[in-house]
């Protein structure tokens, strides 16, 4: 059981990462087109990786 959350709480932050890094790289204008402002990127990966 511990091991199971432990493990769901190390793949929560891996999405995170992973989010973070797919959104940084796209450009201003992309993520416009998006509806998505920069400073919003971290707070949009923590919720994808929530999910």
């Amino acid at each position: 059981m511990f091991v199971s959350y432990v493990l769901s709480k190390v793949q929560a932050y891996f999405r995170y990462r992973e989010t973070v890094r797919e959104l940084s790289l796209l450009s201003d204008r992309e993520l416009t087109d998006l509806g998505i402002a920069r400073f919003q990127i971290d707070s949009i990966a923590r919720r994808s990786a929530a999910a």
